[in-house]
């Protein structure tokens, strides 16, 4: 446990609150607009959408930013997450189906782009969605573990820690956790900045 929240990884959207904290105490703060399309301008050439912008112009999916959202739902535990991320140690992450559902968001595609913010709402990290699974949460394996590179790395830690985070969040949702309920596993590859291994 990190300062008393648990080490998941939901993508909690920048503009999402924290429960139980004010805005201004919460996660992420909401990234500024004009810092994420620096970032992206900075980042798109690692993701391959801008190699022909000097031939064929920007196009629209090279100038439109990817969503951007931290890690976990403190800003403490965002920027130890993103940290993994950035030594090339976490490569993957895990939401319940359930908290992608409430917030309207879809499950993640392969070739998914997005932009990883800090615990202060600054862009830091851009990722693409490399494979995606659902399983039960009772069907996580010791790879998927290993690759989510928190804790010990061991599936029983994953375990562990997940179910205590599922619990509080699917409570506040008016859910209950269920050992067979549907998680998303995400596996990704950091596209910019290089992994500082």
């Amino acid at each position: 446990m990190i300062g008393g929240m648990t080490p998941t990884d939901h993508h909690r959207p920048a503009d999402e609150p924290v429960p139980g904290e004010d805005s201004g105490a919460g996660g992420a703060d909401a990234p500024d607009g004009d810092e994420i399309m620096d970032f992206w301008e900075l980042a798109r050439g690692s993701a391959g959408l801008g190699r022909l912008a000097v031939v064929t112009g920007v196009g629209a999916q090279a100038g439109v930013a990817p969503p951007a959202w931290a890690f976990g739902d403190s800003p403490r535990l965002a920027d130890e997450l993103l940290g993994l991320v950035l030594d090339g140690v976490k490569t993957a992450a895990s939401v319940s189906v359930a908290e992608l559902e409430a917030a309207g968001e879809p499950v993640p595609s392969p070739g998914d782009l997005s932009i990883v913010l800090d615990g202060r709402g600054h862009p830091r990290a851009l990722l693409r969605t490399t494979a995606v699974r659902v399983v039960p949460f009772d069907e996580v394996d010791d790879e998927h573990a290993e690759r989510e590179g928190e804790d010990d790395r061991t599936l029983a830690s994953w375990r562990h820690e997940h179910e205590r985070y599922f619990r509080r969040v699917l409570a506040e949702l008016g859910q209950e956790f269920e050992p067979t309920m549907p998680v998303v596993l995400e596996r990704f590859e950091c596209r910019f900045p290089a992994p500082r291994r």
